[in-house]
């Protein structure tokens, strides 16, 4: 993951410069959106959290592919923790494989590999949250933790909690 850090961060260095030509897409940044699509390889459907926002809760899992001490600090209500380094198919095999998947992480890149071994083993509607949890903060929506509500977010590190632009920052 380092070698994909420095390679973002130059890459973000070229296109900080010509920010005003790059069309945000589906984030609030302009530059977040250009790190993103730098990032991830888009191998899975994408989902913007404004998306996200019209769909019924009770018709999608969100699954969240951080790890145990960062969905600890906080979390998209109602998540199913699945972790990353550890990610075993066994905690999902309760959810139907045509069920309305949202997977999640800090930015979305974990996420997008945990969406990709959910397809592979036949999982059929699949979405990346484009941005990840940061982005579902930054556009002001609420995060929860064991108690309830929170402001509190797990930042994942210095580099990373720079596209974290709201919230309390915990790392």
């Amino acid at each position: 993951m380092k070698s994909t850090i420095t390679r973002i961060f130059g890459l973000l260095s070229l296109i900080t410069g010509f920010s005003s030509l790059t069309a945000s897409g589906q984030v609030g940044s302009s530059t977040y959106d250009a790190m993103l699509r730098a990032l991830l390889s888009h191998s899975v459907s994408e989902m913007s959290v404004p998306a996200v926002q019209g769909l019924k809760k009770e018709q999608v899992y969100f699954l969240d592919a951080r790890e145990q001490r960062e969905f600890d600090v906080s979390h998209i209500e109602g998540a199913y923790h699945v972790g990353y380094d550890h990610f075993n198919l066994s905690t999902v095999k309760s959810i139907p494989t045509d069920a309305r998947l949202i997977v999640y992480c800090s930015v979305g890149y974990r996420s997008e590999k945990v969406a990709e071994k959910l397809q592979k083993a036949g999982f059929k509607n699949v979405s990346n949250l484009y941005g990840g949890i940061f982005e579902w903060v930054n556009q002001g929506h609420a995060v929860y933790d064991k108690r309830g509500p929170t402001t509190r977010v797990h930042a994942y590190d210095q580099v990373w909690g720079v596209w974290l632009k709201r919230g309390e920052k915990v790392y």
